[in-house]
């Protein structure tokens, strides 16, 4: 009995201890759910406490007050001046020559200074400089009519002159400023690859959500109150902005020591990697000196002003060449032109594109739709970009994303020679869509009387593709749909071809941070920038050249054949830095070992 009584003691102590462990893990489970959320909370307080956060926020303020200033200074300038694209046509040559000319002389410029000056005095210049246009603009809104009478005219020329002179510091600033924040800080604060992915895709969606909605917002200002609210609302923003920024820049700058740190010196792997440039600077900078002087100078060296123009020429000249040389040595050199080129587009949604638009009798509101749509798509490529690098590698993502931008663009293409193309070859290059309107209309028609398609086509000029509105009912059902083929496969076409564009832009920009030396950042970007503008440039010039809706088939097609040639270029720049291995399928095991490596294959294969 007494061991019957002992062994059912010893169950029930058993039993105790099993019951013991369930009620101490529904507590531990509940604990886990708390402590979970309060470490999701913690996460998101430090997240919002961290330098991204706060250069997230800068970015932020800067690229909204950019897109803004830059979407309305035009509608400024063609108010101002009677409804002409002349003086925003002005303003975009004298921005892109600017960039041209000064863009190695602004990299330089960063490169030779500490990080916190340079992003000091760009700010404060560039958002000095934007106030002070919006400024000169409330001036001529207000006293327009005493401004136009005052010195015969030559007072409102005088003002024209200024805020084109000072948009163009504006520009600069704005690019010294971009240059240093996201092709220098931004890599020094994500300390590896993969944060660095994810903060560029990051800093490009913030881009384009700016991009899409900050024009809406100072237009609906405008719209609803006048232009002079417009430029005083952005007077007032730049303020701010520059202030935060400010003290943003600051905080960031003290939470990341590493920043106060710049690689002014090469080290000598770098210096031997890079025995090209050395061997210029060092065992030819006699002679080259020799030769510009020589071309700068008068013979009379004892001139005072020629010494003095000659300081300050030579130098800078000299720094434009070194940087076009530097750009040219550097092992990504053929990614970063193939990025160039894909600026030689007519295929983005500018004012361009505008024009093609209405021209083909696209109403406002269907744009702005087209537009929100481009914009989502951006949203989706840089999505794109960071899952197709997780699993493919940096270099591979940028082959699939030109892949599939070139095969969207396609569908430009089929647009050009679909029914309902403007595309007409025969007409000149400088006639007007009216001039040829009768005889089309005649031609296509011939029993109906055009006396009414005539007189609304006078009232606009530009718009071909209306003349059905005043035909036969039975007439206009049989070929609405056909005309409006053509430029919906364009649209399917552009909209589409944002993902494969800003992945590949996320791809190449990622590929310069990683191979530009920390001492060349800045040059390197500059003279990046000069290329991009030459390209855009060049679109500018073929539009000029071309800008009668009939020939636009053939930009389509120029802007295709650049795109392609871009993605070329970016191939023999992979196969250089891969060989063998571009045609291979990276698995995520791959990944860090084709990351590591690709460095030392490009330069081993450049060099």
């Amino acid at each position: 009995a007494a061991a019957t009584l002992c062994s059912a003691c010893k169950a029930s102590m058993d039993f105790e201890i099993e019951e013991e462990p369930s009620v101490s893990t529904s507590i531990h489970h509940s604990s886990d759910k708390k402590g979970g959320c309060m470490n999701r909370l913690g996460s998101t307080w430090r997240f919002l406490q961290s330098a991204h956060f706060f250069i997230y926020l800068t970015h932020l303020l800067s690229t909204w007050g950019d897109r803004m200033w830059h979407f309305a200074v035009s509608l400024f300038l063609v108010e101002l001046y009677e409804n002409s694209l002349l003086l925003p046509g002005v303003f975009g040559l004298a921005v892109s020559s600017s960039l041209i000319l000064f863009g190695a002389l602004v990299g330089n410029w960063v490169d030779n200074n500490a990080r916190m000056k340079v992003v000091q005095v760009a700010l404060v210049i560039q958002n000095l400089s934007v106030i002070l246009c919006a400024v000169v603009f409330i001036l001529l809104f207000v006293y327009n009519t005493q401004i136009t009478t005052l010195w015969n005219g030559w007072a409102k020329i005088v003002c024209y002159t200024l805020v084109i002179a000072i948009g163009v510091v504006a520009d600069l600033a704005s690019t010294a400023m971009s240059i240093a924040i996201q092709r220098d800080w931004i890599i020094v604060i994500a300390g590896d690859d993969n944060k660095l992915s994810s903060m560029n895709a990051t800093m490009r969606q913030i881009d384009l959500i700016s991009k899409l909605l900050s024009p809406m917002a100072v237009g609906q200002i405008m719209t609803f109150s006048s232009s002079v609210v417009g430029c005083g609302f952005i007077t007032g923003w730049n303020l701010f902005s520059m202030c935060f920024e400010y003290l943003m820049l600051r905080k960031i700058y003290k939470m990341t020591p590493a920043l106060a740190q710049k690689g002014d010196k090469q080290t000598k792997e770098e210096e031997v990697s890079e025995g090209n440039e050395t061997t210029f600077k060092d065992h030819k900078n006699t002679s080259s000196t020799v030769s510009v002087e020589g071309e700068l100078t008068t013979n009379s060296t004892d001139d005072k002003e020629s010494g003095c123009i000659k300081r300050i020429l030579v130098p800078g000249i000299r720094t434009f060449r070194d940087g076009w040389i530097i750009y040219y040595r550097q092992p990504m050199f053929l990614a970063a032109l193939g990025l160039s080129f894909l600026y030689m587009t007519v295929l983005g949604f500018d004012g361009i594109t505008t024009g093609y638009a209405y021209a083909q009798g696209i109403s406002s509101s269907m744009l702005s739709i087209m537009v929100a749509l481009s914009a989502l798509t951006g949203l989706i490529g840089t999505m794109f970009f960071t899952i197709l690098k997780k699993y493919c590698g940096l270099i591979h993502t940028g082959c699939f994303s030109s892949i599939v931008q070139i095969t969207c663009l396609a569908l430009c293409i089929a647009s050009v020679f679909a029914p309902g193309s403007p595309l007409d070859l025969s007409v000149p290059l400088y006639s007007r869509a009216s001039d040829q309107l009768e005889d089309d209309t005649t031609s296509v028609y011939p029993n109906v009387s055009n006396a009414s398609v005539m007189k609304q086509s006078s009232i606009n000029k530009f718009f071909r593709y209306d003349v059905t509105l005043q035909l036969p009912s039975n007439l206009t059902n049989s070929t609405e749909i056909r005309e409006y083929i053509s430029i919906a496969l364009f649209f399917a076409g552009a909209v589409s071809a944002r993902v494969g564009l800003w992945s590949f832009d996320l791809t190449v920009t990622q590929i310069m941070q990683e191979m530009v030396s920390e001492s060349k950042r800045g040059i390197v970007n500059g003279v990046q920038s000069s290329m991009n503008s030459i390209m855009d440039l060049l679109r500018f010039v073929l539009v000029i050249i071309m800008p009668a809706p009939e020939h636009f088939g053939v930009l389509i097609i120029l802007s295709v054949v650049f795109v392609s040639a871009g993605g070329l270029l970016f191939f023999c720049f992979a196969r250089k830095a891969l060989g063998k291995e571009l045609l291979k399928c990276v698995c995520m095991k791959e990944k860090d070992s084709e990351n590591n490596k690709d460095a030392n294959v490009v330069a081993e294969s450049f060099l």
